[in-house]
């Protein structure tokens, strides 16, 4: 049986949230995202971008105003919303990002106009389905069907939103920018060195230029020789 309630002690370290404000937190719906790398809309209003203050506020807010994820309305403050997911609130032209800081935890982070119009999904599954054509499951729950199969699992796709419209594909592979996911180096950005056996060496973005290795499946490719997003440089990152 699932639970509906979760105590902030003892949600996931990557929650970017303050541990002792209160006893309780909103425990979000299964979704596209994990329990560790996906929260609760209501979270995100209330603890991240403060566009709420309680519980009755924030469901006021999704009931009776525009909030959207990825372009789509959503009226559920339990809402699953994970890495890379766009939070828009038109009414007071709001747009973030749900990201991961240096210290990996997730993170939203305002985001421009120019910005609010795509996203980035990696690739977690490709299955053959009937006519010859290939599905794509992407990380964010969403699946792609294509007449061709260009792609691979681990590479990511750049869409349009809400169309789902395929603007850029990234591969993973040498020279390719990438963003940690999890272990010990969750939230860094750099470029790939070399890949082998499912493990990778990559040169983090800075001023140190520190080579570390990692396994391939944390890599999470955001762009060629540089990301894809401006979000990921900012210095909420950091």
């Amino acid at each position: 049986m699932v639970k509906n309630h979760l105590k902030r002690i003892a949600a996931p370290k990557t929650w970017n949230i303050e541990r002792k404000e209160s006893t309780w937190i909103t425990r979000p719906n299964s979704g596209a995202h994990s329990f560790l790398l996906g929260l609760s809309l209501d979270t995100v209003m209330r603890d991240m971008t403060k566009v709420a203050k309680t519980a009755s506020e924030a469901n006021f807010i999704v009931k009776t105003k525009d909030v959207l994820v990825d372009k789509k309305r959503r009226r559920d403050r339990r809402f699953n919303v994970g890495i890379m997911d766009l939070v828009e609130f038109p009414a007071i032209e709001e747009s973030y990002r749900i990201l991961l800081d240096e210290k990996g935890r997730l993170t939203a982070v305002r985001v421009s106009d120019g910005e609010n119009t795509t996203k980035l999904s990696r690739i977690e599954r490709k299955t053959k389905i009937s006519g010859g054509k290939t599905q794509l499951t992407l990380s964010d729950g969403r699946n792609i069907i294509l007449s061709k199969d260009a792609y691979h699992v681990g590479d990511s796709l750049q869409l349009e939103l809400p169309s789902q419209k395929i603007l850029h594909h990234y591969p993973l592979g040498k020279g390719a920018t990438v963003y940690l996911l999890f272990g010990k180096h969750a939230g860094k950005i750099g470029t790939v060195e070399e890949i082998n056996k499912g493990k990778l060496i990559f040169s983090a973005h800075g001023e140190k230029r520190e080579k570390y290795e990692t396994l391939a499946c944390y890599a999470f490719p955001v762009g060629a020789e540089k990301p894809a997003l401006p979000c990921l440089t900012k210095k909420d990152l950091n």
